[in-house]
């Protein structure tokens, strides 16, 4: 066998469905991984200062074919960094509202060994976080609205 990188995107995908890590884990596990690094982003109770309540994320229709291809491209600039053992991936953004504690991005990376894992894991989510589609709506207690930025 060479040392051309194998990699399966189990999945990257948006979802309205609730998300989770045990998810995630469960879908990119293998006998040929040592190590599964997980990332999960969940609605936190406050931002700059004010106190959230809950937000909604809403989404480009062109944010599922852009996560696909930030997945894609991150693959393609580390084809030859596995070896002969297959990294899994899977990725998912919520869509819709959410809760406070909710997970709104998780992300699950398979490999060989910790530091690849670790290191795509970080990558992903930064990248998926600066380039799709996303927009966050937050209500916060005091009844205001803000609308953030996420992607594109």
């Amino acid at each position: 066998m060479g040392t051309e990188a194998r990699f399966d995107v189990v999945a990257a995908v948006l979802s309205d469905a609730p998300i989770s890590v045990d998810q995630a884990i469960a879908a990119v596990e293998s006998d040929t991984a040592g190590a599964v690094v997980s990332f999960s982003g969940v609605v936190r109770n406050h931002d700059g200062g004010k106190s959230v309540q809950r937000l909604s994320y809403t989404a480009h229709p062109s944010a599922e074919q852009v996560l696909a291809d930030v997945v894609a491209t991150l693959l393609a600039e580390h084809a030859g960094d596995t070896g002969e053992a297959t990294v899994r991936i899977w990725a998912a953004h919520r869509t819709g509202p959410l809760e406070i504690g909710d997970p709104a991005l998780v992300c699950a990376v398979a490999a060989a060994h910790r530091g690849q894992a670790f290191s795509l894991c970080s990558e992903l989510v930064d990248r998926i976080k600066e380039q799709v589609p996303i927009w966050k709506e937050q209500f916060f207690s005091d009844g205001t609205v803000e609308w953030v930025g996420a992607g594109g």
